[in-house]
């Protein structure tokens, strides 16, 4: 298993991020991608995969933490993903949020922008997105960008998700699945097979049905697989081996 999006760098797991890590290696999590906020997450993320080589880095601009210029927020992820190229696999977590006190139009501006970063190093990019699936298609087409990425957290429906992998993205999946009131999306992943597919915890957000209020681990992922092999009626194992090699495909692999 690969947990393709959980946030290892927050204080949340400062003070036991070994025993996080090792907990999650026992339950079979091969790989943990670690997706970029802010300025100074991106130096502990690097810090991260110094000490964890199954760590993958993506670095963005997170759109709850965007700087007030745009010029000098840009400059500086520009400057980190040129100097520590190989040490990243896309540009993350970036997007749109129509929950946080910043105009849509500026979120707007930071993602093309990011995007076009993106198209410019040749990464796939981790979207996030909240009540804005309804212009994230077309930012996404506007800007021209045509690397791919995955869709973090998703938990729309059919319609959307073809809209979204026509584009070349494949869909993060999480907790969302696991409570009964995430039928609609069960559905969608239904109708869209497991080709598009990547497992994902948020951690430490998002936790799984059952486990509300607490924080969200890498060890919980087979909670997802299992939903995810009732879902598709298919062995665990199947579930495992196919999101990891959509993983690889998008992300590639760890140098050996």
């Amino acid at each position: 298993m690969i947990d393709s999006h959980c946030h290892l760098d927050l204080p949340a797991f400062r003070d036991d991020l070994d025993a996080v890590v090792k907990k999650a290696r026992e339950l079979g999590v091969k790989g943990f991608l670690v997706p970029g906020t802010t300025a100074q997450g991106w130096q502990r993320q690097l810090a991260i995969q110094a000490q964890y080589r199954e760590v993958f880095l993506a670095f963005g601009w997170h759109p709850w933490f965007l700087p007030g210029s745009i010029s000098s927020g840009l400059k500086t992820l520009a400057e980190v993903v040129s100097k520590h190229r190989e040490h990243i696999v896309a540009i993350g977590e970036i997007g749109l949020d129509a929950t946080v006190d910043i105009p849509m139009q500026i979120q707007e501006n930071w993602l093309l922008e990011q995007l076009n970063l993106a198209q410019a190093y040749k990464l796939p990019v981790i979207l996030h997105q909240l009540k804005t699936h309804h212009r994230l298609p077309a930012l996404i087409k506007q800007s021209g960008f045509s690397y791919g990425g995955v869709i973090h957290a998703y938990s729309g429906n059919t319609l959307m998700a073809t809209k979204y992998i026509e584009l070349g993205f494949k869909l993060g999946i999480g907790g969302t699945i696991t409570y009964p009131r995430g039928g609609k999306t069960r559905e969608a992943l239904r109708s869209i097979g497991l080709a598009s597919l990547l497992l994902e915890t948020d951690a430490p957000d998002m936790p799984m049905c059952g486990f509300q209020g607490e924080r969200n681990e890498p060890a919980r992922l087979g909670q997802i697989v299992k939903v995810m092999s009732d879902l598709f009626d298919v062995g665990e194992r199947e579930i495992i081996d196919k999101t990891t090699d959509n993983f690889y495909q998008l992300f590639g692999r760890l140098p050996a």
